[in-house]
């Protein structure tokens, strides 16, 4: 990741104290979205590193939809959404997974991705770990290969990193 790429997603993050609850510092990455030069420069930038290799992208709810889909279709692949359990209408592969305060679910269609396929995971922000951990066990599940994940902002000071050893996990900004 350049530096130039992390200063614009730097600057066009919010930061929201006491949201969604007292204590928590919030990284609202809704502006770097609106920001046509600036979505583009992101989406481009996680387009180059992953141009050979790589068969399908995958992006998690809701934020990573949005990434996933627009890397997707620049480097002229398929998209699959990873959603939350008893969202998608096919037969569908799931799994769950601890979170601070209780437990999650995690699903893809089980016709969404070939077996043996190269999978490019991408969401906006890497927290704790555990749906981005999810999220490759549930690719791993269909017989598919995670070949990296892409973070767009890492909270590193919650250590989610740790929860993917082995993983080529890349973050454009890490904080």
């Amino acid at each position: 990741m350049s530096a130039e790429i992390s200063e614009i997603v730097r600057g066009l993050l919010r930061d929201i104290p006491n949201f969604p609850e007292p204590g928590v510092q919030y990284w609202d990455i809704t502006p770097l979205i609106g920001d046509g030069p600036g979505f583009a420069a992101v989406t481009r930038d996680i387009a180059s590193r992953n141009d050979a290799g790589i068969d399908v992208v995958a992006g998690l709810e809701a934020r990573g939809f949005i990434f996933g889909a627009a890397v997707a279709h620049e480097l002229g692949l398929g998209f699959v959404p990873i959603r939350k359990a008893g969202k998608l209408p096919g037969q569908t592969t799931q799994v769950s997974y601890d979170l601070e305060y209780g437990s999650a679910t995690l699903e893809i269609h089980n016709d969404g991705i070939a077996e043996g396929a190269r999978v490019l995971v991408i969401d906006d922000v890497l927290a704790t770990g555990g749906t981005a951990a999810a999220a490759c066990e549930v690719i791993e599940a269909v017989g598919a290969e995670v070949a990296a994940v892409e973070i767009i902002l890492e909270l590193a000071f919650l250590r989610g990193r740790e929860r993917l050893p082995g993983r080529d996990v890349r973050a454009i900004l890490t904080v």
